[in-house]
C-alpha cells in the first residue's frame, strides 16, 4: 500500500538532520532546505544564534518564493524576446527618451490603469522596449501577457468557433499588464474588431496596455475599419495614454553592419 509523501511518517533511522530536511522538502520549503543543507555542510550555524540562523533560513525560503513566482510570471507571459532594462541602447539616435523610459520602468501607469503605445518603422526596437517593461513587470509581482496581436486575434476567432472566447477572455482579463505586438499591422477583420473592443473595454480604466505599432495613433481610426467600433475602441485607449514615437534606421541593420 502506497503512502502519502505529505503524511508518510517520519523514519527514526533517519538523523535529526535528514529528518529536518526531509520535512523542508515534503512542505516544499526548498529555500530554507538548500539553505541548511549548506548550513550542515559549513560552519554557518555555528556562528549564529539561533533566532539568527531561522531568520536566515525563513529569508532564504523568502527569496527563493520570490525568484519561483518572477520565473513563474515570467514563463507564463510568454515574451517574444529576452529584453532587460538594462540592455536599452540610448546611443543610437532613434527619438528614445532615458528619462521618460525610467519614469515608465516604475510601472507607476500600470498601477494606474493607464496605456502605452510605442509607434515607429520596422526594426526600430518597439517590441523589445515592450517586452522590457513587460519582464520589469513580472519582476515586481504584476501578471503580464505577452502577444503578437495578428496572432491573439487569430487564435480568439478559433475559440468564438469553438465557444470557449469567454474563457480565453477572461485568462487575458487576469493579467494587470497586456502587451499587443504589431497591432494595426493589417486592417481588422469583421470578427476581430468585437473582440478587440471586448478587449479593451474588460480592461478600461482598470488594467493597462501596452500597444506597439508601426501606425501613429492618428491612423488607427482607419485601420479599425467601422467607424462605430473605432470610436469605441480608440475612446477607451487614447485619451491620457503615454506614448513613445521612435524613429531612425532599423536596429536590426544597424547590427548587422557592425
Amino acid at each position: 500500500m502506497e503512502t502519502d509523501n505529505k503524511t508518510a511518517p517520519v523514519s527514526a533511522v533517519q538523523d535529526q538532520n535528514q529528518i529536518s530536511l526531509d520535512l523542508m522538502n515534503r512542505m516544499k520549503m526548498h529555500g530554507m532546505a538548500e539553505a541548511f543543507r549548506e548550513s550542515i555542510a559549513g560552519t554557518t550555524a555555528q556562528s549564529m544564534t539561533p533566532d539568527s540562523f531561522l531568520s536566515m533560513l525563513l529569508a532564504r525560503e523568502w527569496d527563493w518564493r520570490a525568484q519561483a513566482a518572477i520565473a513563474r510570471l515570467t514563463r507564463n507571459a510568454s515574451f517574444r524576446y529576452k529584453a532587460y532594462m538594462e540592455e536599452i541602447d540610448y546611443t543610437v539616435s532613434r527619438g528614445l527618451d532615458r528619462n521618460q523610459m525610467e519614469r515608465l520602468a516604475t510601472l507607476d501607469f500600470v498601477r494606474q490603469g493607464t496605456n502605452l503605445f510605442i509607434t515607429g518603422s520596422a526594426g526600430t526596437g518597439k517590441s523589445f522596449l515592450a517586452c522590457a517593461l513587460g519582464h520589469e513587470a513580472c519582476k515586481r509581482g504584476i501578471r503580464t501577457l505577452y502577444g503578437n496581436a495578428a496572432k491573439l486575434l487569430g487564435a480568439m476567432k478559433v475559440a468564438k468557433v469553438r465557444n470557449c472566447l469567454e474563457a480565453e477572455l477572461k485568462k487575458i482579463e487576469r493579467c494587470q499588464l497586456l502587451i499587443l505586438d504589431d497591432l494595426f499591422l493589417v486592417p481588422l477583420d469583421a470578427k476581430e474588431r468585437p473582440i478587440l473592443l471586448d478587449i479593451i473595454e474588460d480592461r478600461h480604466e482598470r488594467k493597462s496596455i501596452i500597444i506597439t505599432s508601426q501606425y501613429p495613433p492618428s491612423a488607427w481610426y482607419d485601420m479599425v475599419g467601422d467607424p462605430t467600433v473605432a470610436d469605441a475602441i480608440l475612446d477607451r485607449i487614447v485619451h491620457s495614454a503615454h506614448t513613445i514615437e521612435l524613429s531612425g534606421e532599423s536596429m536590426r541593420k544597424l547590427k548587422a553592419k557592425k
